[in-house]
């Protein structure tokens, strides 16, 4: 591609290997209806299956899709971290390779774009019913939080499938963040927006990648990335605490003086349990924050780049 394309798509890609060829099945003759200079970077985040050996073969029969491959598996926001440095559209999208998000939007989200002059599209989640009960009640109560912290800027059921202008990624590509949680970065960018609804739809293939573990590693990211609410709650904690053992203080003087008093050790037990409950809760709250200043001090990459074929293909013109 020797110009840059007007629309970059990425998809950041993890054993999929079921569910890849469907995914491009649909993908491409939505984009390719579109008129347009397009690519579709896949960033493969070592893979352990056959996808790497797929994203040859599916980029063979098709030019405009470009393969990004870590040489070890960094997680899902590297992936999109990568992807969205390395696009070269005036326009990026982001979608994961399941189909869970439906490509049919990405027309639609990329009209929207270009006849409002919008810098960002959110894909929004109008209805979640073939995710289970539980899905629905913790993705409710992560966004209640995080629209808490970020502030209503933030759209609710909005996830990873989004179209960001140049100038957004441009933006992002900026900060200094080492772990980017682009569900909040992207709307504390602050600029002009609009939304897309749709139904999210169950996956086309094989299992989730997302567990509870990883959505509870997500919730805390966004947590500690964005805001020192934590460390206030630490404090607040503290100051309840100590509240609690004035009263306690005051409770047992005045048991004293009245010759009430009684051997204590359940209430002194009870006192040490929740002065080290709230200590150790303090502890972590710390640890966690620290922790991340000091991989920041490190600067350690987030991920490396193995493979790019869009580097072949520079030298295969050069030559």
């Amino acid at each position: 591609m020797s110009t840059a394309p007007l629309l970059s798509v990425v998809m950041p890609i993890y054993n999929e290997q079921e569910a890849l060829p469907l995914t491009v099945e649909r993908l491409r003759p939505i984009l390719d209806g579109l008129g347009i200079d397009y690519e579709v970077v896949g960033v493969d985040d070592g893979s352990r299956d056959a996808t790497p050996v797929l994203m040859q073969k599916i980029r063979q029969d098709w030019p405009e899709f470009r393969i990004v491959r870590f040489a070890r598996n960094s997680g899902h926001q590297a992936a999109l971290t990568a992807g969205i440095h390395r696009a070269l559209g005036d326009y990026v999208v982001s979608i994961d390779a399941d189909l869970q998000d439906p490509p049919e939007k990405i027309p639609e989200m990329l009209e929207l774009a270009r006849e409002q002059g919008l810098d960002v599209v959110y894909g929004v989640r109008g209805d979640r019913g073939t995710d289970t009960a539980f899905k629905r009640r913790t993705a409710g109560a992560y966004y209640w939080l995080m629209r808490k912290l970020v502030g209503k800027r933030m759209p609710n059921q909005a996830g990873d499938f989004r179209l960001l202008s140049r100038n957004a990624v441009d933006a992002l590509k900026q900060l200094p963040e080492h772990q980017p949680v682009y569900r909040l970065l992207v709307p504390w960018l602050g600029f002009p927006s609009g939304e897309v609804v749709y139904v999210r739809e169950e996956r086309v293939a094989g299992g989730t990648h997302y567990p509870l573990s990883k959505m509870v590693r997500l919730a805390l990211d966004s947590i500690t990335n964005f805001s020192a609410a934590p460390l206030r709650l630490a404090t607040y904690l503290g100051l309840v605490s100590f509240v609690v053992c004035i009263g306690l203080a005051i409770h047992a003087t005045v048991a004293y003086a009245l010759g009430s008093t009684v051997p204590g050790w359940s209430s002194l037990f009870i006192g040490m349990l929740f002065l080290g409950g709230v200590q150790l809760i303090c502890v972590g709250l710390l640890g966690e924050y620290v922790g991340r200043i000091y991989s920041a001090v490190q600067a350690r990459p987030t991920y490396f780049v193995g493979y790019d074929s869009a580097e072949d293909d520079e030298r295969g013109r050069g030559r």
